[in-house]
């Protein structure tokens, strides 16, 4: 016959398992012993499989087979205590999941920080992350794909269903690996030479900034959506181009990249903006995820002083 352990048998292995004996877990669980030691008796007959030694010892002792199962059973009573939060969250108005869509520009660690956060905060909200470039974010919330974006201003034709809010700001500046010409020039860069240098720059795939340039300077240019991909690329020597100052930071105490002087390409700040749709009001969890960024953005910029631009 198959076994069906109820959850009343199951926690009450759990508690002799782990008090050390039948009049303990009575105790812990305000039980008979009677009803404790029946309970095991029956868990015992229906699995097959002896869970206590009992003969010869003061105290029960868990069998090597009772040990394996003790395991399943700390896994259940989990996963039941995780049920039972999750559905208390939800009655309370808690959003079981955040679709999360992220600028590329965003700094990662205040992003990994914020993230830290939420899974200590908020452990039944699930967390499903989207990171890409200039329009995508805003797609992503006029679709309803995204429960919230984190975006950079650059774009600025937003559409009215779309709520926005200011969090943060962040900076680009230009830089190139050390043995890159750019690099070895003596600053500022002339111009002539910036443009016949290839630059690598991050393409809108959407239609958000279509036909629209962001500091592109050289006539040969390479156009990707991945960040991280330009990011590689140009650390490889390949090009040069705008990092957000950030990511680079590391590289440049390094001396992996080196900062250009390029009068035609300043030091680029903008501001990072929390974005919604009006339809999708932010619940408790996403509002503190708003706010959260928004402290932990502060702390980057009070780490970078960048001077943020009018959005």
């Amino acid at each position: 016959m198959e076994a069906h352990p109820t959850l009343d048998q199951i926690e009450i292995f759990m508690a002799v398992a782990e008090t050390g004996g039948f009049s303990a877990a009575a105790r812990r669980l305000n039980r008979s012993q009677s009803v404790v030691s029946y309970a095991i008796a029956n868990l015992e007959a229906q699995l097959e499989v002896k869970l206590f030694e009992r003969a010869g010892t003061r105290l029960p002792s868990l069998t090597e087979a009772g040990a394996v199962l003790l395991e399943d059973a700390r896994r259940i009573i989990a996963g039941l205590e995780g049920m039972r939060a999750r559905a208390g969250g939800l009655k309370s108005g808690l959003e079981p999941e955040i679709a999360l869509a992220v600028d590329a520009t965003v700094p990662t660690q205040a992003l990994a920080r914020v993230l830290g956060a939420f899974g200590d905060r908020f452990p039944t909200v699930g967390v499903r992350l989207n990171v890409g470039a200039l329009g995508m974010v805003h797609d992503q919330i006029l679709r309803q794909e995204a429960t919230l974006g984190i975006a950079g201003g650059q774009v600025t034709d937003i559409d009215a269903r779309v709520v926005r809010a200011g969090v943060g700001a962040t900076s680009m500046i230009p830089v190139a690996a050390p043995g890159h010409p750019l690099a070895r020039a003596v600053p500022p860069v002339p111009i002539e030479l910036v443009r016949e240098q290839t630059q690598l720059v991050i393409t809108d795939p959407t239609d958000h900034t279509r036909g629209r340039d962001f500091g592109v300077l050289s006539f040969r240019n390479w156009r990707m959506t991945d960040m991280g991909v330009k990011h590689a690329l140009i650390l490889a020597g390949l090009g040069w181009g705008g990092l957000p100052i950030s990511t680079v930071r590391a590289d440049l105490e390094a001396g992996r990249l080196v900062r250009l002087s390029i009068d035609a390409y300043p030091e680029r700040a903008f501001t990072l903006i929390a974005l919604h749709h009006v339809a999708r009001l932010p619940g408790p969890a996403t509002a503190w995820m708003i706010d959260r960024f928004r402290n932990e953005l502060a702390a980057c910029v009070n780490a970078e002083a960048p001077t943020p631009s009018a959005v």
